[in-house]
């Protein structure tokens, strides 16, 4: 198998029509490529002109060592990672295009030398990391919940616990309204978002130069839209902003509890989302609702009433005291 650089343009004509992340797209990269720190490399694997495999990494290069990130930290990527097409359903030769694309793409970083830190989180299509391990890269599972969506709305809100039935239902009687907005909504999520995580003590990564920069090129390929909350005075409540692969749509920003009259409007603003998305707003081809996580046990006991189906996700990495100073090191600068 050839493993080669692929230019953005080329990266746009092989990456596949179904299975990647929204921050797979061209579009997303391009972003990331301005204000991650690192060179964006975006590999290919071939077998004669047909590509079998792509991957994005971000690469810094410098005299202490190399590190090697799918995603970059930092910009709220949840997965990134590699992406395995073969051509053949059998097994066996979809293992072996797997295990040929993973052993080029760490042999093309040189993740075997003892001063390259590596770190990748799978996309959730990519369900067998097992060569990353045969590598003697560490394995560690992470979850998130996707709502399956199709046309009927119905099914969808009766797998809905009764909690958030009852919490969409008195919020539709209160006097507020939910709707689509533009850059004036998406910079009132994210300083509600900002807000809420300095109340919280929490880090909060995001610049308003990277979010405004990623939501505007996405909203430009129909793959963004920012949801927001209204009171009869027009006053702002709350608001997420959803992303969109060909598959799924993305809870990504925003969602801080805001309540009117004693009454949590959130319940509402999501069912908004699924809603329609199962009309096919505003890509047909999306199926899907992403929670974006599933591991923090204070956010799953909201995010279990929808009924989702709990999907893993795999992160590799170099194992070692290098790569835990590293990530020591990236959770003292988040704070």
């Amino acid at each position: 198998m050839e493993i080669r650089r692929l230019s953005a343009e080329e990266w746009e004509d092989a990456l596949p029509s179904d299975g990647f992340e929204v921050f797979h797209t061209p579009e997303a990269l391009d972003v990331l490529d301005v204000h991650a720190r690192g060179e964006l490399r975006r590999y290919g694997g071939f077998k004669g002109d047909r590509p079998v495999g792509l991957a994005p990494v971000f690469v810094r290069e410098q005299p202490i060592g190399t590190t090697a990130l799918s995603p970059p930290p930092g910009f709220g990527v949840p997965r990134l990672g590699p992406l395995v097409t073969p051509a053949s359903p059998k097994r066996r030769k979809r293992e072996r295009v797997n295990g040929r694309f993973t052993e080029g793409l760490l042999e093309e970083l040189d993740v075997s030398s003892s001063t390259t830190l590596f770190r990748m989180v799978c996309p959730t299509s990519h369900p067998d990391p097992r060569p990353f391990g045969w590598s003697e890269l560490s394995m560690d599972p992470s979850f998130t919940y996707h709502l399956p969506v199709d046309g009927d709305t119905d099914a969808i809100m009766a797998s809905f616990s009764k909690s958030l039935r009852r919490e969409i239902r008195d919020a539709r009687d209160l006097d507020v309204s939910v709707e689509v907005g533009g850059r004036d909504a998406v910079r009132r999520i994210y300083e509600q978002a900002r807000d809420r995580y300095a109340e919280q003590d929490r880090g909060f990564t995001h610049t308003w130069p990277y979010v405004r920069d990623l939501t505007e090129a996405l909203s430009a390929v129909d793959r963004c839209r920012p949801y927001v909350v209204r009171d009869a005075d027009g006053s702002f409540c709350s608001g997420i902003v959803v992303l969109y692969s060909n598959d799924a749509a993305y809870f990504w920003l925003g969602g801080a509890v805001a309540t009117r009259d004693g009454t949590s409007v959130n319940g509402l603003l999501h069912w908004r989302i699924i809603e329609d998305v199962a009309a096919g707003e505003p890509r047909e081809s999306v199926d899907t609702y992403d929670l974006m996580g599933a591991n923090t046990e204070r956010l799953c006991r909201y995010k279990s009433k929808f009924g989702a189906d709990l999907v893993p996700y795999y992160t590799v990495e170099s194992e070692g005291a290098g790569m835990r100073a590293a990530k020591t090191a990236y959770r003292l600068m988040s704070r």
